[in-house]
């Protein structure tokens, strides 16, 4: 079997190795060595990358039958390699997966949430724990419990020990295999079966963060990050402040007041502007319905806009159906066709039928009820044909209408 050096040391991302054995793995060449400091996919971590003699490798896996398997984007030629492992990535494992051991101690002890997932993300790291809901200030407690471990800067240590020794530890979690067990020890404040890499010492995860949390039934999703991604996450969010800041001109503790500023007034701005679009569209209308188009005895309401508000359009289709005899048929282009489609409720033409009928012509989706539907297509340009098509339906299902 592969030896682990990783279980050794893992700092370690150089090293040179035997090729005991050369597979396929999804089409891939593949190589079984006899040592490796390449860390395979599990226990909520992900695999490490890097090169064996300049070849990249894509992917690391436990076989079926035990074997480390390298899988490789290319060729490897010889018997014997160096392997690098990326370094940036593996470091940024050790910190997420390092954090999350502290982070999950610390619901554990400031609330009694227990772990009972985990997942090492490209982005953003997730700890599912057993209880819900969760208060801020509980998280918040954990958070700085968390934190106040990583400024201890206590040993980080990762050995394996036998089932009596197993027995004396004060272990978070008990582990799931039998015979000899990976504990890590972060300091006095976690012990936890693990077979994942680590950091050294406890400030080498450098700041912990929840960024959100999730309910999920009886428990709750905390996404986290640590170390250069919680920097880089607080120099982002620091980038956007500072941009708000100099836009707003304001200084950071003003912000948040300077928008609930702005909210208040946009939304007194919008009221007054959907009090005059009303006021507007009530003039528009008795020139609409004057304008319609005789079919069969129906009043066919067809307006095309360039740029209108679908929420007047849905207003006016509804004021224009009011009145008995009436078939609406709007439409806007822009930014995105959008169709409005209704009809007088003693009128039996079905609406729906029709707004498929005319989504079906230009490419889109839409329907509803007999007395009202709504659809669209992406392209505005073809406003004009998806209406003509839902008049040629009209047209021939409608007594009288044909040729009108």
């Amino acid at each position: 079997m592969t030896e682990r050096l990783y279980y050794q040391d893992p700092d370690l991302w150089t090293f040179d190795a035997t090729v005991v054995e050369r597979r396929k793995v999804d089409g891939h060449p593949a190589v079984v060595l006899d040592v490796t400091a390449f860390y395979p996919a599990g226990g909520g971590q992900p695999h490490d990358t890097g090169t064996l003699n300049g070849v990249a490798v894509i992917d690391v896996q436990v076989a079926d039958d035990g074997e480390m398997v390298h899988v490789l984007d290319g060729t490897l030629d010889g018997e014997t390699v160096r392997g690098k492992v990326d370094w940036v990535r593996r470091f940024d494992h050790m910190q997420q997966h390092t954090g999350q051991h502290i982070l999950s101690q610390a619901f554990a002890a400031t609330c009694g949430a227990e772990t009972v997932g985990f997942h090492l993300g490209e982005d953003l790291s997730t700890i599912d724990l057993d209880r819900a809901p969760l208060t801020p200030e509980q998280v918040a407690q954990a958070e700085r419990l968390a934190n106040e471990v990583v400024i201890g800067d206590g040993p980080v240590n990762a050995r394996f020990v036998d089932e009596a020794e197993l027995s004396a530890m004060p272990l978070r979690k008990m582990p799931a295999v039998d015979g000899p067990v990976r504990i890590v020890q972060v300091g006095e404040f976690d012990w936890s079966p693990c077979g994942g890499t680590h950091v050294g010492q406890a400030g080498q995860v450098g700041p912990i963060k929840v960024t959100r949390v999730e309910r999920r039934k009886k428990q709750s999703r905390i996404y986290f990050l640590c170390g250069w991604r919680a920097l880089s996450d607080y120099d982002q969010k620091q980038s956007v402040v500072r941009d708000l800041t100099a836009h707003l001109t304001t200084s950071e503790d003003e912000l948040l007041p300077s928008v609930q500023r702005l909210e208040a007034e946009i939304k007194r701005l919008r009221k007054g502007l959907n009090e005059a679009q009303m006021r507007l569209l009530e003039q528009e209308l008795v020139g609409w319905i004057a304008q319609a188009e005789a079919v069969g005895g129906l009043r066919v309401v067809r307006l095309l806009f360039e740029d209108r508000d679908p929420v007047l359009l849905r207003e006016a289709a509804r004021r224009l159906t009011e009145e008995a005899g009436v078939v609406v048929l709007l439409a806007t282009a822009v930014p995105q066709l959008q169709l409005v489609f209704a009809r007088s409720d003693d009128v039996k033409v079905d609406v729906g039928g029709l707004m498929r009928t005319a989504c079906a012509a230009v490419g889109g989706r839409g329907g509803g009820r007999p007395q009202f539907a709504q659809g669209g297509a992406p392209d505005g340009a073809l406003a004009a044909r998806a209406i003509e098509a839902a008049m040629e339906q009209l047209r021939a299902q409608w007594p009288g209408g044909k040729g009108v």
